[in-house]
């Protein structure tokens, strides 16, 4: 992260960005889980942030041993939560069995083991869909197994033409919705103005895991830039990817070329017709809040 702040800080005074605090990124590889193992690394890259910055987090998270576990130990994590109750809508989709599976998971699995040690996990879905027959009239839905998230298809195409259709139009209208709800959930909290630049701000808010279609990846800030002669600002979503190869990355950002295209996410990139994203709230919670942690739910946003 203070790689990636040097480059934004680079970048000048025509641009303003507010990235979050320590996080280490956390690749795919073609030996263990290439093609499936996403969202594992994604939690994987939470943790590691909630462990270095959150001391509350760190006594409780993984049972207190202080580091970001494995895959197949993070598989028997989700297991035990489980056991204890937690998600039973989710874990009835896998047979109640995640251990030595090669099975994608998604937002509500990484809530499922954040939420069973007591941590305040929470799930924001952006939906452009008709139809949501699990929304309730408070705004609120239970979460089950995230196929709708997780499963390829080619059931929204997108105009082959250069001019934009009235559906992607549309589309690009509702991304701007989960953009300025990103850009308003990093600047809620920044840290104190001392340890921040004059176009780089440090958020004391969780990174976000970013979940669509067939992929998922960490957000760990946005940029504004001041747009050209009266046009609007554009927003780039600043995004660790488990796709990609730490080294690549790291060489990127030190040698401050190259990066963009590791890092950045514009509106016009974010195509797909829902997204779902999880936050984790500070503090832990008691017994009585813990009970009504085990049902997954979110927070719905129409665009």
């Amino acid at each position: 992260m203070n790689l990636l702040r040097s480059c934004l800080e680079s970048e000048g005074s025509l641009s303003t960005s507010i990235i979050s605090g320590h996080i280490d990124h956390h690749q795919s590889l073609s030996s263990e889980d290439k093609g499936w193992g996403c969202g594992w690394r994604n939690i994987q890259m939470l943790s590691s942030h909630l462990l270095r910055q959150r001391p509350e987090t760190r006594e409780v998270l993984f049972g207190g041993c202080g580091f970001v576990p494995d895959i197949p130990s993070l598989q028997r994590w989700l297991e035990i939560a489980w056991d204890k109750g937690f998600d039973t809508v989710g874990a009835s989709h896998f047979d109640n069995k995640i251990y030595g599976v090669k099975k994608w998971i998604g937002t509500s699995e990484c809530v499922t083991v954040l939420r069973s040690f007591g941590l305040r996990a929470r799930i924001v879905d952006f939906d452009s869909t008709e139809s949501s027959d699990l929304q309730s009239k408070s705004g609120k839905r239970v979460c089950g197994p995230m196929d709708k998230y997780l499963i390829k298809t080619n059931s929204f195409p997108t105009s082959s033409s250069g001019e934009l259709s009235q559906e992607d139009a549309e589309s690009m209208r509702g991304q701007q919705v989960l953009v300025d709800w990103v850009w308003n959930y990093f600047k809620s909290k920044c840290s104190d103005t001392l340890n921040n630049s004059r176009n780089v701000m440090i958020s004391d808010k969780t990174p976000l895991y970013f979940q669509h279609h067939g992929h998922s990846r960490t957000i760990v800030g946005i940029q504004k830039q001041k747009g050209n002669r009266g046009s609007q600002d554009r927003y780039n979503l600043l995004v660790l990817d488990p796709g990609h190869r730490t080294a690549d990355l790291e060489r990127s950002l030190t040698i401050k070329k190259g990066w963009q295209k590791l890092v950045k996410r514009g509106v016009h990139t974010l195509r797909k017709p829902q997204y779902q994203l999880c936050y984790v709230d500070p503090g832990i919670a008691s017994s009585e809040e813990m009970a009504e942690l085990k049902t997954i739910d979110s927070i719905l946003i129409r665009f």
